[in-house]
């Protein structure tokens, strides 16, 4: 990972030494883990004093300081202004406190694949409150600038998901803040160590901190991010009136799993680039997406934008007599022993799943598509269990 010149740090340093207690002799290394729904409070109420944990709770402090500090590049424990970071109950309850920023009537441009659920608000927002909804080919970037005009909000996903675009950051952010839009980048396939949308010109950045970041499959959280702190104050307004808020111990969690993201996201990276490289050329595999394939469409832009790949492959196997491609990928779904049959990603465990199950998915993702989150298990056990399985 490349070094921060401001703070000195590099990402994988910042991952283990955010969001740490202030050192004094004898104090506790980690954040210890309060619980209280109350705080002691008399008198008029002033900014930034606890009083009721739905409105600011102090176990949320130290996760969202380290992931400003990852996302800012802000050094270990994030610099004073430098940006904020507002934690959810969920990547969905973070979702829905971005897409409350479009007014009753107003135009989001969304990509044409990104996560389902999400895409599934969005539709329920444009039937209640009359905005128009742009889905766009988010590799377009001449597409992406065209749906911009006269919008409120412009939603990224890059790599998308399921189908892995890329997305020319700079060019559809830039084009974005010229016309005095907000956007936003969801950063979960990535995370802040493959890409930093900010210093693109993102007005926000948005984690399913469920995935890698907490990166155990043992929590569901959501966070935003962003150098706004008049937007930062809106957004946490919502979480506190909507009551989209988060227990103390899963935050808790997913600082402890944060501190090994560099070695999960490192190990879970180039596990996948390998087994793309050996899927590209198996004879049970139609075709495999993996931005790390020089032939993949989103090679040449993945490798100058980002810091590595990511660990997500999309694999469409080769059809059988007597099986429909829906049928095919089913079977290798139900033929793994090593991988794990399963909706999520981001975990150390690998999964993978035929995304076309959830009826919600996007009609333009192929029915045989299978993806497959990479863990940081031995590639070769990886390899040998998904071989057996496309030639079961």
């Amino acid at each position: 990972m490349s070094t921060n010149p401001a703070a000195g740090l590099s990402p994988a340093t910042v991952v283990v030494s955010a969001g740490r207690p202030e050192r004094t002799q004898g104090g506790h290394i980690n954040p210890s883990l309060p619980l209280n729904s109350t705080y002691v409070s008399r008198g008029v109420i002033t900014s930034g004093e606890l009083s009721y944990a739905r409105g600011d709770n102090d176990a949320w402090h130290p996760f969202e300081r380290a992931l400003v500090a990852l996302e800012c590049g802000s050094g270990a424990d994030g610099d004073a202004g430098a940006g904020e970071g507002i934690v959810f109950g969920s990547g969905m309850a973070a979702i829905a406190a971005v897409f409350s920023l479009v007014p009753d009537g107003g135009t989001m441009v969304l990509p044409r694949h990104a996560y389902q659920a999400g895409m599934v608000l969005a539709d329920q927002i444009r039937d209640r409150h009359g905005v128009t909804l742009r889905h766009v080919d988010i590799a377009d970037t001449d597409a992406v600038v065209a749906a911009l005009d006269g919008a409120d909000l412009l939603l990224v996903e890059s790599p998308t998901n399921p189908m892995l675009e890329v997305a020319d950051l700079p060019a559809v952010l830039g084009a974005a803040r010229a016309r005095g839009m907000r956007s936003v980048v969801d950063n979960t396939f990535a995370t802040p160590l493959g890409q930093r949308p900010l210093e693109h010109g993102a007005d926000v950045v948005l984690h399913s901190v469920t995935k890698y970041l907490a990166g155990h499959s043992d929590v569901v959280l959501g966070a935003l991010v962003t150098r706004d702190a008049e937007l930062a104050a809106t957004l946490r307004e919502h979480r506190t009136l909507h009551g989209a808020i988060a227990g103390p111990f899963e935050v808790w969690l997913a600082l402890r799993g944060l501190r090994t993201l560099a070695l999960r996201f490192e190990r879970a990276q180039a596990n996948a680039a390998e087994l793309a490289r050996r899927l590209a050329d198996h004879p049970e595999v139609a075709e495999v997406r993996h931005p790390s394939l020089p032939g993949d469409p989103g090679h040449g832009r993945a490798k100058a934008q980002m810091n590595g790949f990511g660990a997500i492959i999309g694999v469409r196997p080769v059809g059988r007599a007597g099986l429909d491609p829906v049928e095919r990928a089913d079977a290798v779904v139900d033929a793994v022993r090593l991988w794990l049959p399963a909706t999520s990603l981001g975990g150390v465990e690998s999964m993978l799943e035929r995304r076309r199950r959830w009826g919600t998915e996007a009609v333009t993702v192929p029915e045989d598509l299978l993806r497959l989150s990479v863990g940081i298990e031995d590639v070769e056990d990886l390899w040998l269990d998904l071989d057996q399985a496309l030639r079961a």
